[in-house]
């Protein structure tokens, strides 16, 4: 089965300084190319990028900055239940992390971003079996989902009116785009809080979205912690984000760093493209 996870297995949220996080993150590569009979080339520290900048600022800014290893998904899990923001890398780009189902905390992230809360969040879950909690599913192919996700691609469906999601997010619109990325971190993190995580870009509206906790040093002081990852590999053009309201349809909303993994898989799946009108 060709899927799109795995693309970035190695950056799973973990400083590339960190020789712990290293050994996490090549046993999690070496895991899921097990899995998936995906071979992957030889790597070693030399070849990582790194970011001198962010390195240099963990240890500076210590009460904000955390490295993105498991030892500190409780704390992160803490901040989130609390109704706190935080930054965290991902598979694509760093984010701003909320609980969905708080209206403070998703009014906060519009406030720290400076956007308009007619613009919709997507959300994150720990685990593909969760996002029918939160968006109608029974019309896609089986084995759609699982194929797609975890990955680099956000699949727009429509919001189930049993649906927990704080409504607040989102308001007026009976969509949701839903996020469950190639990363470990941040997926613990959504598994542990009982609900969804809002996210958005770690960035001010209309500014490029951050691939290294650098890009948004401005607005570090507005989140209760900021995770450091490291440089993510994937650029700026965040995950491809694809509609899968209309049953046997898809249209592709923004072509992001996946468009072609994305639509083969889909096509393999039977859907064509929805060249109609937005829903």
């Amino acid at each position: 089965m060709t899927r799109i996870a795995g693309r970035f297995p190695l950056f799973n949220a973990t400083p590339p300084s960190s020789p712990v996080a290293l050994k996490f993150g090549f046993a999690h590569l070496r895991q899921r190319s097990r899995r998936f009979g995906v071979g992957f080339p030889k790597m070693t520290t030399g070849s990582l990028e790194k970011c001198v900048v962010c390195s240099e600022t963990s240890t500076t800014n210590s009460g904000v900055i955390r490295p993105a290893t498991e030892p500190n998904s409780e704390e992160a899990v803490g901040a989130v239940k609390a109704g706190k923001v935080i930054a965290v890398p991902t598979d694509t780009l760093y984010g701003f992390a909320c609980d969905a189902c708080s209206m403070e905390a998703v009014s906060r992230i519009y406030e720290i971003k400076g956007r308009k809360h007619t613009s919709p969040l997507a959300i994150c879950v720990g685990e593909v079996s969760d996002i029918n909690r939160f968006a109608i599913t029974d019309h896609l192919p089986h084995g759609l989902l699982h194929c797609l996700l975890p990955g680099p691609v956000t699949v727009v469906l429509r919001r189930g009116e049993a649906s927990m999601l704080e409504k607040s997010l989102n308001p007026g619109l009976d969509s949701i785009g839903v996020r469950v990325p190639d990363c470990n971190f941040i997926r613990t993190i959504a598994r542990a809080s009982g609900s969804a995580l809002a996210l958005t870009s770690a960035n001010l509206s209309g500014k490029p979205s951050s691939v290294c906790i650098k890009d948004f040093e401005n607005l570090w002081e507005h989140c209760a912690h900021v995770y450091d990852g490291g440089v993510l590999p994937s650029g700026r053009a965040g995950s491809t984000v694809v509609e899968l309201i209309e049953p046997g349809k898809y249209k592709i909303l923004r072509e992001g760093s996946a468009k072609e993994e994305t639509i083969a898989i889909l096509e393999r799946h039977s859907l064509l493209e929805n060249v109609g009108m937005t829903s």
